[in-house]
């Protein structure tokens, strides 16, 4: 064995390196892409009426007030489990009805309290962003947020 490292010796070894690490990047991507896609993601569950409530979501700016799974502002509550919160995972129409009363309700005129505006959404817009608010609470998000008051 030589004692010395020769030119051809580190550019096999950089190389070799570099095909090993983007082999094992490109693995790693495709495993996080088929996890989201088949297990994390309620993928069934996505119909035109949860499209059209993520709509009304952007429509709206809700992110510039609310987080939906960690992401957005931190002014209002988060939104992901939501659903979870008004019980729409034991009683799915009282929590419809109680989600759009809370819309219909704001602002509520509390002295003192964070005001959420009047955005006078119609009956369908409610109907889909609820159907939104649930589909984002089937999403596996590995225990986030942390407590289920968001």
């Amino acid at each position: 064995m030589t004692e010395r490292f020769t030119k051809a010796a580190a550019r096999n070894i950089f190389y070799g390196g570099s095909l090993f690490f983007f082999a094992a990047f490109v693995s790693l991507t495709g495993a996080s892409h088929v996890y989201v896609v088949e297990k994390s993601t309620d993928s069934k569950g996505l119909t035109e009426s949860v499209a059209r409530g993520k709509h009304v979501w952007e429509k709206n700016s809700c992110i510039n007030c609310h987080t939906l799974l960690g992401e957005g502002a931190y002014f209002a509550p988060e939104l992901g489990n939501v659903w979870v919160r008004y019980g729409g995972d034991k009683d799915p129409d009282g929590a419809r009805m109680a989600l759009k009363a809370w819309m219909g309700a704001q602002p509520s005129g509390i002295e003192g309290r964070r005001q959420m505006p009047q955005f006078h959404l119609t009956e369908r817009e409610l109907d889909d962003l609820a159907d939104f608010l649930a589909w984002t609470s089937r999403i596996n998000t590995q225990n986030w947020p942390p407590k289920v008051s968001g």
